[in-house]
C-alpha cells in the first residue's frame, strides 16, 4: 500500500519546514522541464545543488539564484548514480519526470538527511498536490527512502512589454515588475530589464524593454494574457505600447539572434514582426505598434542571465 499525504497532513505529521516553492513547468514537444524550488535559506539549496548533480538521473542542469533552485530536467526516467561517497554523507536526486494528465509526477531518491528533504519539506509546500510514500517509508538517520511528488502541470509564458513611458513619466521595467508581481493568474517566476540599443533614435532615457515569466496552467493562458493587456491599458503613458507573448522552456536562436542584434542595430517594426512570426512569439498592440521592436527583443534576451541587461561592450 501506498501512504498518500497532503501538503497540510504532511506539515502535521513532521512540523514546519523550509520549502516555499516547488514548480514544475513542462514544454512536452522538447520534451523538457524546469523545476523551481524556493528555500528560506541558501545553505539547504547549495548542498541540493551538488547532490542532485552527482546523482545524475533526468536533472540536466541544475543551478542557484539567491534562495531558489532551477533546474533543467528531462521528461522520462533515468537511473541514479550516488556513487561511493553517499557511505559517508548521503545523497538525493531526481530519478523521473513523467506528466500524467493535468499533472507531473517526480520520483524523488534520498539517503540519511537528505530523506528528510523530499519526505517531509518539499511535501509540505503548498504547491504540492500530494505526496506517495511506499510501506518501508523511513526518514532521517542511515535510511535510504524514496517519494513521488504529485504537482500541477504548468508551462512558462514570457510577457515582453516596451514603451509604456514617455520622456516626462513612467519606466517600462516598473510598469511590468507590477504586473507581474500583483498578477492573479498562475504564479510569476522572473522579471528582467533587456538592455537595448541607445542609439536608437525613438528612445526615451535607457532605451530599455522588460519581460516578466509566468508558470501558468495550459487553460488559463488565456486569462494571463487578458489580466497583462488590462494592466498596460490602464498603466501606460506611451501611444505606442506593445506587450509579447512567448510559451515554451527553450526560445529559439533565431529569436535570440534577434534579441542580439536590438542591442547594437536599429531594427524596424518589419524586423520584429517577422522574428516573431517565425519563432512562436505572439505580438499584441495595446496603444500602438512602434513597442513591437523592443517587445519582441525582451522575450529573445529572457534567458541571456546578466547579458540581458547590458550592451556587448559591457562583457569584453
Amino acid at each position: 500500500m501506498v501512504q498518500i499525504l497532503r501538503p497540510d497532513e504532511v506539515r502535521q505529521r513532521y512540523g514546519q519546514l523550509f520549502c516555499k516553492g516547488f514548480l514544475t513547468m513542462v514544454d512536452e514537444e522538447k520534451e523538457i522541464a524546469q523545476i523551481v524550488e524556493k528555500c528560506i535559506s541558501k545553505g539547504p539549496g547549495e548542498w541540493d545543488v551538488v547532490n542532485r548533480r552527482r546523482s545524475g538521473g533526468v536533472i540536466k542542469t541544475i543551478r542557484m539564484d539567491g534562495q531558489t533552485l532551477i533546474m533543467d530536467v528531462v521528461i522520462g526516467e533515468k537511473e541514479l548514480s550516488f556513487g561511493p561517497v553517499s557511505e559517508h554523507v548521503g545523497g538525493q536526486g531526481l530519478a523521473a519526470l513523467k506528466i500524467e494528465g493535468d499533472r507531473v509526477r517526480t520520483t524523488w531518491y534520498g539517503i540519511a538527511g537528505a530523506t528528510v528533504g523530499i519526505g517531509a519539506c518539499i511535501a509540505q509546500c503548498p504547491d504540492i498536490i500530494q505526496t506517495e510514500y511506499p510501506d518501508d517509508f523511513k526518514m532521517g538517520g542511515a535510511h535510504a527512502a524514496h517519494v513521488d511528488i504529485i504537482t500541477p502541470k504548468t508551462v512558462r509564458v514570457i510577457v515582453g512589454v516596451d514603451d509604456t513611458d514617455t520622456k516626462e513619466k513612467g519606466a517600462s521595467w516598473v510598469s511590468a515588475l507590477k504586473m507581474g508581481s500583483g498578477c492573479p493568474v498562475g504564479s510569476f517566476i522572473e522579471h528582467k530589464i533587456i538592455q537595448l540599443n541607445p542609439k536608437a533614435p525613438d528612445k526615451t532615457t535607457n532605451c530599455c524593454s522588460t519581460a516578466v515569466s509566468f508558470a501558468v496552467k495550459e487553460e488559463d493562458i488565456p486569462a494571463l494574457i487578458e489580466y497583462c493587456r488590462d494592466f498596460l491599458r490602464k498603466e501606460t503613458f506611451s501611444e505606442n505600447t506593445v506587450m509579447t507573448v512567448f510559451k515554451g522552456l527553450s526560445i529559439p536562436d533565431p529569436l535570440k539572434g534577434y534579441g542580439v542584434r536590438a542591442k547594437t542595430e536599429i531594427l524596424s517594426e518589419g524586423d520584429a514582426v517577422k522574428a516573431a512570426e517565425e519563432n512562436g512569439v505572439l505580438i499584441i498592440s495595446i496603444t500602438g505598434t512602434r513597442g513591437a521592436i523592443g517587445a519582441v527583443a525582451a522575450i529573445g534576451c529572457f534567458d541571456m542571465g546578466g547579458e540581458a541587461a547590458g550592451i556587448p561592450e559591457d562583457f569584453k
